[in-house]
């Protein structure tokens, strides 16, 4: 009987030696295959058109194209696009912003250790929490442009959505949230949809980018 299928990586990086030190890292762990690379950010949006992986660590700062225009490129010529992390050398770096507001999954510093690096590509393949949520919830607040009146959608949210959508800035999993809001997991579920579809959101991490640009959520 086989296990699941591995999560499929794509390493997007013009350092030779970081390619090949994240490739070692990842290929060691039994349910990560790394598929393929680029050097460039023109390269990486073709490549990912070509091999539909399900996770891409990105670098910020790319030859022809960086980071941000490859995310962009990326999450919109696909239907079903791959998680992007984009990785770089400073967190507050408003790239990084940047490329989160487009799309990106979230980020991871090229310090990170091993651990956090495979943690970090497991998590975004499954998606119900935020990689890193205070550093996003940081970035976002340092970031967020402001804004002389909040967007209709925060007015649309119910008293649950909002609670939800707090919940999911902190970094909750949706099994967190519905033991905290004593509900079920299909109701958080729901919420979770409901709440992506009125942001405007890709995922959990343009939810909380939208939610400090809006205003909706003043600090870290």
């Amino acid at each position: 009987m086989t296990g699941p299928a591995p999560i499929r990586v794509v390493l997007a990086d013009d350092e030779r030696m970081v390619r090949t030190a994240l490739r070692a890292i990842l290929s060691a762990e039994a349910d990560l295959e790394v598929v393929g690379e680029a050097a460039t950010g023109a390269e990486a949006v073709a490549v990912v058109r070509e091999l539909r992986p399900d996770v891409v660590l990105m670098d910020v700062r790319m030859p022809e194209i960086d980071g941000i225009r490859a995310t962009e490129q990326i999450l919109a010529g696909l239907d079903e696009p791959p998680r992007i992390v984009v990785v770089t050398t400073f967190e507050n770096d408003s790239y990084v912003y940047d490329a989160l507001r487009v799309g990106a999954a979230g980020f991871l510093l090229k310090r990170s250790d091993a651990d956090a690096l495979v943690g970090a590509v497991r998590l975004v393949a499954r998606s119900d929490t935020l990689l890193f949520p205070a550093a996003v919830r940081a970035l976002a607040a340092e970031h967020a442009r402001a804004r002389t009146a909040p967007p209709a959608w925060v007015a649309r949210l119910t008293g649950r959505e909002s609670e939800v959508l707090r919940h999911m800035a902190a970094g909750l999993t949706n099994a967190e949230i519905a033991r905290r809001m004593e509900v079920g997991a299909a109701t958080v579920k729901t919420h979770v949809a409901s709440v992506l579809a009125k942001t405007g959101a890709r995922d959990r991490t343009q939810a909380v980018i939208a939610a400090y640009e809006s205003g909706f959520l003043r600090n870290a």
